[in-house]
């Protein structure tokens, strides 16, 4: 089953690597783009049937591992 894991910075923790990459599509004449958020997004392929233990263990890898849920948060999709 493959399993999508998005982590990106919590809103109110600075992003220094989107605004430079908003300075440089302003610079590049993109100047409505207001707001750049850098995350990561990860595919997992995992073995298991039932969705929702799918799910759960890796919402766990995510938490323990994927992610730092002290300045991140993270997003499990399966379909």
């Amino acid at each position: 089953m493959l399993v999508e894991v998005r982590v990106q910075l919590k809103k109110e923790v600075l992003d220094p690597q989107g605004e430079a990459i908003r300075r440089v599509l302003a610079g590049l004449g993109f100047g409505e783009v207001s707001r750049v958020r850098v995350g990561k997004l990860m595919l997992l392929e995992v073995e298991g049937s039932d969705a929702a233990a799918v799910r759960a263990r890796v919402e766990e890898a995510a938490r323990d591992l994927l992610s730092n849920p002290v300045i991140e948060d993270f997003e499990v999709r399966v379909p």
